[in-house]
């Protein structure tokens, strides 16, 4: 019986220890919360309007390429602020988004913030793996 509750309580430790370090640092979040508010502001100021190509019409492959390659670079240049690359947060970003108690609670003490956060238009950013768009 002993052996049972020192395994038991090894393992419980080592779990807890596990969760704790899983938690995204306030840092962090405040990093991904501001990079999320610039990209969806730049993503609404680059399609504003709409007036690329005419009604209905679907842009080529080559002018998709050359829109993805634009942006791409224009993302990279605005993630390069909070010295991260589109890669690095395409990766990070699902997990620190999905921890919405600690968004919300970031968000409720910096109401700046907040405001634009709600602002960005979620029904035409899209619902990838990271929640919000990108």
């Amino acid at each position: 019986m002993n052996l049972t509750h020192q395994i038991m309580g090894i393992s419980l430790g080592l779990l807890l220890c596990a969760g704790t370090g899983l938690a995204v640092e306030p840092a962090e979040v405040e990093k991904f919360v501001k990079a999320r508010i610039e990209i969806g502001e730049m993503m609404t100021s680059y399609f504003q309007g709409g007036e690329q190509f005419k009604a209905g019409q679907r842009p080529s492959p080559e002018q998709m390429r050359e829109i993805g390659a634009d942006i791409n670079a224009k993302l990279g240049a605005l993630l390069g602020k909070y010295n991260l690359t589109v890669e690095a947060y395409r990766q990070r970003s699902p997990e620190v988004f999905a921890d919405e108690a600690v968004i919300k609670r970031y968000l409720s003490e910096h109401l700046d913030l907040k405001l634009r956060y709600e602002a960005l238009p979620m029904d035409r950013m899209g619902r990838g793996s990271s929640g919000r768009g990108y």
